[in-house]
């Protein structure tokens, strides 16, 4: 009898029983039938529902290793001097200390498990004697550290470092420092110190003379490091009773001469710090000081993982699972090719099991033995995970002949990679302790192919609008005369797929109040301005159009991806940019092309442009490395038509957590780039669904961080750059999720 997704249960298979029960038991009811009749097989789900939480608050989960505490840097350490032992791979914290008038402001990231880097903003009390913020200095620096020896029985921890280490040095130092537990309540940290750490009770270090100084902010002071006078300092931490304090005692050899006798900014009478410092849960430490025999200090920690959810489990709906066919009918029957709608059928079928997990059939191509399926995801957060659903609805809808299933995302009408898998193995390997990497191992990855003469596509797909109204807010972080500054306000957002790949798309946004128009910093080099007039592009009171463009995604090759942006690109530039990238399927390479054209846009933001226009372009190389660490290098020319090239890496974690850091050199000097001497900066990414504990692709909260900005190294902002379009679902970007292809 020729039939097309009957469901039927072999009773000698526990673990097919199992499965649809547990299918059953998570809120779901099918109707099942035989698609002759023309019935469909229907899934009901209950939507989760998004729990916001505070950063703050997201100290439910403990971390597989307790964080050491921190100093009044914000790096691991005493009170003011650091220790030698290393935060929880992949940790995060900000900090914000104060005592003497002077406030520090820090984010510090555990790069890897030897290799910090911190961002620091100071706001300094009676630093000059300038009126503007009632003679408040911003100061902002940069520290490193690496960890040379983990402790061991006998051996101490041992970690070298430099603080501040480029800019105006203020607080520039370097030290080498040893931390080794005495018993598990107490440990002992001594170390030696050089700049800042090597005025008070110094001698000789033998390694040169310190160069006072280190010239123009942003400038690596390579002239100053670990050289001059050295001095030793150490001190000790015990664990209380109490299990949430701890108390803290140090000598410090830091003289604060530059406080204390240039300028009367505090009385420094002793060396010795002492601390409290209490742990109200595993991100959230609060500290109290008494320093130099004067001055009273605070500081609050706020720590997080991005490695540990937020929610201790998740709250995501469960997948559908894998529907086994019946092993005790012989043959598999292929007499369902025959009915003439069947494909048709099975393409309506399919697109009910997909829709409730996020995932969109754009065509489908099936025989008696292999179907062909490409999709698009718009809800599941990792790409293994989509696939795995996707296969998962293939079992409860294919006929039972169908063996190979090919599978193959789609991003922006453009097919990323084909991947075929066996059903069978689908159906063996679901409960298997190790089945995900076992269907890891069995699968075959390539290029996908044209598309197949006689697809059929997915109805109502295009042409098709979608828009949302929100409000946003737009920071501007780290200002040198302002750490924060916010605007606040509503925005239009809205897309029109015309046909696969080709969308329009545009933003208008209505500022309501803020004060990101009365940054100050404009020009400050001899570049034409490109960048540093950001201010003016948000004095406008009326409605601005951020972007509005028409966007074209094409495949012109095996291999190749291409893409061409036309319009109001951004805040700043409209033109035309278009790109081409070469990346293999089973690749961590990839190399790219871009060439724009742009004219500077009028500071209302609406449809004028002023004189300035350049064309601009860029030859980009791509490098996923291990353990989730990426690189990449642009080189080409700069909006300001300056030529250079800006290097960056990045750390991408499975949850989809990015942290990384860039910077860029051209052929401007640092006295005609002006302050900052180059472009570098850091930048994050938290994305929503380790939040909420809920499957979505939206990013969440995405930042670049600068020191300052300023018009050297200013490259164009341009939506969708291919690589990190296409890279989500090849190579190592791929493999390393493909644990969640079960979820």
């Amino acid at each position: 009898m020729s039939w097309l997704g009957q469901i039927r249960v072999n009773e000698k298979s526990n673990q097919r029983v199992a499965s649809v029960l547990a299918y059953l038991a998570h809120g779901r009811k099918t109707m099942g039938s035989n698609l002759i009749k023309r019935k469909l097989v229907v899934a009901i789900d209950f939507k989760s529902v998004a729990v916001s939480v505070s950063l703050i608050c997201l100290g439910s989960s403990a971390l597989a290793q307790e964080a050491p505490s921190l100093n009044l840097y914000g790096v691991t350490g005493l009170i003011d001097m650091p220790s030698a032992e290393s935060a929880p791979d992949g940790q995060l914290t900000g900090t914000t200390s104060s005592f003497a008038g002077t406030t520090r402001n820090t984010l510090t990231f555990q790069i890897s498990p030897r290799l910090s880097g911190s961002f620091r903003y100071s706001i300094i009390g009676g630093w000059t004697a300038s009126t503007v913020w009632n003679g408040y200095t911003f100061d902002r620096s940069f520290d490193v550290r690496y960890q040379l020896a983990f402790e061991g029985r006998y051996r101490p921890a041992i970690a070298i470092g430099m603080q501040d280490m480029m800019g105006t040095g203020i607080y520039s130092g370097e030290y080498l420092v040893a931390t080794k537990h005495l018993s598990p309540k107490l440990k002992f940290t001594g170390g030696v110190g050089w700049g800042r750490l090597g005025t008070l009770g110094s001698f000789s270090s033998g390694f040169g003379t310190r160069r006072q100084g280190v010239g123009l902010g942003g400038v690596p002071g390579f002239g100053a490091w670990f050289k001059g006078p050295m001095a030793a300092f150490g001190g000790v931490e015990w664990q209380t009773p109490i299990e949430k304090l701890i108390l803290k005692a140090e000598y410090s050899s830091d003289a604060y001469r530059a406080e204390t006798t240039a300028r009367s900014i505090f009385t420094r009478r002793s060396s010795l710090n002492v601390a409290a410092v209490y742990r109200l849960n595993n991100q959230v430490t609060l500290s109290g000081y008494y320093l130099y025999g004067s001055e009273l200090g605070i500081s609050a920690h706020f720590g997080l993982n991005p490695r540990k959810p937020a929610h201790a489990g998740s709250l995501a709906k469960a997948p559908m699972p894998v529907l086994v066919r019946p092993d005790d009918l012989g043959p598999y029957d292929t007499g369902w090719t025959d009915q003439p709608d069947g494909p048709e059928i099975l393409k309506r079928n399919l697109q009910i099991r997909l829709k409730p997990d996020g995932l969109i059939l754009e065509t489908l191509v099936v025989s008696a033995q292999a179907v062909e399926i490409r999709f698009r995801n718009v809800q599941q957060d990792a790409a293994p995970q989509a696939i795995g659903r996707v296969a998962r609805a293939l079992s409860w809808v294919m006929p039972r002949s169908v063996e190979r299933f090919v599978i193959i995302p789609v991003v922006n009408g453009m097919a990323t990679n084909a991947i075929t898998l066996s059903r069978s193995d689908i159906e063996a390997l679901e409960h298997a302790p190790e089945g995900a990497e076992e269907i890891l191992r069995r699968a075959r990855f390539a290029d996908a192919q044209s598309l197949t003469a006689g697809a059929l596509r997915a109805e109502d797909l295009y042409p098709k609008l979608t828009w949302a109204l929100t409000p946003y807010i737009e920071e501007g972080l780290m200002d040198p005369d302002n750490p924060l500054r916010l605007d606040f306000g509503a925005r239009l957002a809205a897309s029109y797929e015309a046909r696969p790949g080709l969308v329009f798309s545009g933003s208008i946004s209505k500022k309501l109040f803020g004060n990101l128009s009365q940054s100050r910093r404009l020009g400050g080099g001899k570049l034409p301005v490109v960048q540093s007039d950001f201010a003016l592009y948000h004095k406008n009171a009326g409605p601005a159009i951020e972007y509005l463009t028409v966007e074209y995604f094409f495949r012109p090759a095996q291999n190749l991806y291409g893409r061409v942006t036309a319009g109001y690109l951004g805040r700043a530039f409209g033109g035309i940019s278009s790109e081409v990238l070469w990346k293999r399927v089973n690749s961590n390479f990839a190399l790219g092309a871009e060439l724009n054209f742009v004219r500077k846009r009028d500071y209302n933001q609406l449809l004028g442009f002023q004189s300035y226009s350049v064309p601009t372009g860029h030859v980009s190389a791509y490098l996923d490395m291990n353990n989730g660490y990426s690189a990449q290098m642009d080189f080409g020319k700069y909006l300001a038509r300056d030529v250079g090239a800006t290097f960056g890496v990045d750390r991408r974690f499975d949850n989809g957590w990015k942290a990384g850091a860039y910077f860029t050199l051209t052929n401007v000097s640092f006295a005609d780039f002006g302050e900052g001497s180059f472009d570098k900066g850091i930048r994050f990414t938290m994305p929503l669904s380790w939040i909420t504990g809920t499957a979505t692709r939206d990013d969440g909260f995405s930042r670049t961080v600068r020191p300052v900005t300023r018009d050297g190294g200013a490259r164009l902002n341009v939506r969708n750059r291919l690589f990190e379009l296409v890279s989500e679902y090849q190579g190592d970007r791929l493999k390393r999720r493909w644990g969640r292809f079960w979820r």
